[in-house]
């Protein structure tokens, strides 16, 4: 029934379809064929249309596909060809944007790795893939495993500490970065190097079903899993993006989570790109300089996480900020508390509040909420959109009536194909094209989708059930409240009690505050016996995602 709702985006029309020898999907009928051939129509459509920005520097969409078409020239001279897989270990920068689709040109395989992972992660992923090229920010050096244990990487390439990365809001994701005296490490090629090679015009062939992008998840417990992010998933998320979205070549849209998530990737890059529209980067979140780059830049789309809209509400001089161009501001994972609705509702009339829900493994969005709804369905994470298919089941994989609450399963075309190298996981977290998410939700007789918990974190206090998001959100609402998180405090008597840990405002709350406020809206086995106030984030692994391992750890 969700397919109405999205009659006024001009959806393209859609067929069924087999691909990955079981699947039959919805697809887009027109479509384009691959990632590059998405830069290729931009750069047909808009070629003197602003593409990227970052710092002071600015790319056309020509001058975009030159440094494109230079820097895969120089990696076709230093044997990188189609199927090789090029890593890319940087921050958020405009080079990342050129090497991810001078990868794509050659039929390459770009593997964005996060610039928060430590050498000995960095070892397992690069070896895992067998990465044969990895580009990587110049001081990150010194984080790079040693030649000898990753001895199919024939080909290093340092990027120069751009001003704009080297700024103080990075220097903690950097600040366990080794260095080395000796400089830049023996057989690496610099950046520039790349460009001196000639062009590379024509791209490799490509499948749409290839694999386009690994990006490795999070890897909270055990190793991370490479999915294989392919080129028809890729290309029906951006269109999903776009059309739903609505966006076209006039779309500013700002790059402020990392490029090396699938958001960031995805969301921004990608869809951007998709639109003919321009990509201004942002090198790392940080409230007071986002609304100082929407403003100057006149963005008008984004997408960030609700704990960074309320970051921006708390500036002082938010008001003092002109973002009258802002026109659509996605957000991701859950719902957003209410009262943040309200605040930018009040402040920014003119933004479209919509709710996103997706995965790695589902190439970003698989539910969008409609901007006119976002208010009436807080709750919600949206609606599946067009080429989407999604389904409740039980613990045996039967379809649960409507309202009844099972674990979420994902199909379409955006779904990966599997995890690069890893049959068994494949085999365990796929069926029939159908991903099995691992969180807990529902669906209304109208089609809303809503997001309870992750299985695993799901607390039990005595028999009764409790989806620690709905308590997370509702704290969240909390004046002078960024995030929150609930976790079971083991108990010998109840098995399980609710303990919070709330980051906010020196002074906006305090634990009485926490729990009186939740006593009044919840019922009462699901009102936090415990509360642990913190004056800094909570904390999160290299992709971004909330680590609650930790947060157990430290109640023990």
């Amino acid at each position: 029934m969700s397919e109405g709702h999205w009659a006024h985006c001009r959806v393209p029309a859609t067929r069924l379809e087999a691909h990955f020898g079981d699947r039959i999907v919805r697809c887009f009928t027109e479509r384009p064929g691959s990632v590059h051939a998405m830069l290729e129509r931009a750069v047909a459509a808009r070629p003197q249309g602003e593409a990227l920005v970052f710092g002071d520097r600015r790319w056309t969409y020509r001058q975009l596909d030159t440094e494109v078409a230079e820097v895969a020239a120089g990696l076709a001279e230093r044997g990188i060809g189609a199927g090789d897989r090029v890593a890319l270990l940087m921050s958020n920068r405009a080079e990342f944007v050129v090497a991810l689709f001078a990868a794509q040109r050659l039929g390459a395989i770009a593997v964005p790795l996060s610039i928060r992972e430590q050498q000995s992660g960095l070892e397992y992923v690069l070896r895992h893939c067998g990465a044969k090229a990895v580009l990587y920010d110049g001081d990150l050096e010194g984080r790079l495993p040693a030649p000898a244990t990753t001895p199919q990487l024939a080909l290093r390439v340092r990027l120069p500490v751009d001003p704009v990365v080297a700024a103080p809001s990075l220097a903690a994701a950097r600040a366990a970065v080794p260095t080395s005296a000796a400089g830049p490490a023996a057989g690496s090629v610099a950046y520039a190097a790349l460009r001196t090679c000639g062009r590379v015009d024509v791209a490799a062939a490509a499948d749409e079903e290839d694999c386009a992008v690994i990006l490795y998840t999070s890897g909270t417990t055990g190793r991370p899993k490479g999915a294989m992010l392919t080129h028809l998933g890729i290309v029906h998320s951006v269109q999903h993006y776009v059309s739903c979205m609505e966006l076209d070549e006039s779309a500013r849209s700002i790059l402020a989570v990392p490029a090396s998530h699938v958001t960031g990737l995805v969301a921004n890059i990608c869809a951007a790109v998709g639109a003919a529209a321009a990509t201004i980067v942002m090198a790392a979140f940080k409230a007071a300089d986002y609304l100082r780059l929407a403003s100057r830049e006149r963005a008008t789309h984004t997408i960030l996480v609700p704990a960074m809209y309320n970051l921006c509400l708390l500036e002082p001089d938010f008001d003092e900020h002109d973002l009258s161009a802002w026109r659509t501001g996605g957000y991701g994972g859950a719902p957003m508390p209410v009262a943040t609705i309200d605040a930018l509702a009040r402040k920014l009339p003119n933004l479209r509040l919509m709710n996103a829900y997706g995965a790695t493994e589902t190439t970003s969005p698989t539910t969008l909420m409609p901007a006119h709804l976002t208010r009436e369905h807080a709750d919600s994470v949206g609606l599946p959109l067009p080429c989407a298919q999604v389904i409740v089941v039980d613990d045996e994989g039967r379809e649960v009536p409507r309202g009844e609450v099972g674990e979420i399963w994902i199909g379409g075309p955006m779904v990966v194909k599997g995890y690069w190298d890893n049959l068994h996981a494949t085999a365990s977290e796929f069926t029939a094209g159908f991903w099995h998410s691992g969180d807990l939700g529902s669906i209304d007789e109208r089609g809303f989708v809503r997001v309870f918990d992750r299985k695993k974190d799901m607390l039990n206090r005595g028999g009764y059930k409790i989806y620690s998001v709905e308590v997370e959100n509702l704290i969240a609402g909390m004046p002078g409240v960024v995030e929150a998180a609930v976790v079971g405090r083991p108990c010998p008597v109840l098995g399980e009690r609710v303990h919070a840990f709330v980051y906010a405002e020196a002074g906006a709350v305090t634990a009485d505050g926490v729990r009186d406020w939740c006593a009044r809206h919840l019922a009462d086995y699901k009102v936090p016996e415990t509360v642990t106030l913190r004056d800094r984030p909570l904390p999160r692994n290299a992709n971004g995602k909330l680590m609650k391992r930790l947060l157990r750890e430290e109640l023990a």
